[in-house]
């Protein structure tokens, strides 16, 4: 596989996979979490029609939006730290 003329290990592309499952993951954990916490008082107690409806609304508006921050933001810091800090050198701390 080729991205911007450099060829990528077998180790590399699954460094890649397993950072995107990750992402995937965290993100859906985040998104349900975060779901249960704004909606879940409406599901769970007797609550006004107009509060329960809002809650709910709330909830479904902003999962979403959690989830792509998460994937968004775990991919981006991955992308960050595969590169070397000093060109031609593999630790950083060398």
């Amino acid at each position: 596989m080729y991205a911007y003329g450099v060829r990528r290990t077998k180790a590399e592309q699954d460094a890649a996979t397993v950072e995107i499952g990750y992402a995937l993951v965290s993100a859906a954990f985040a998104a349900a979490v975060l779901f249960g916490a704004v909606a879940g008082p409406a599901l769970l107690f007797d609550l006004p029609d107009l509060l329960s409806e809002v809650l709910l609304r709330l909830g479904t508006a902003v999962a979403p939006v959690v989830f792509m921050a998460r994937v968004i933001s775990v991919l981006v810091r991955f992308r960050q730290t595969d590169q070397p800090s000093q060109p031609g050198r593999t630790n950083p701390d060398s």
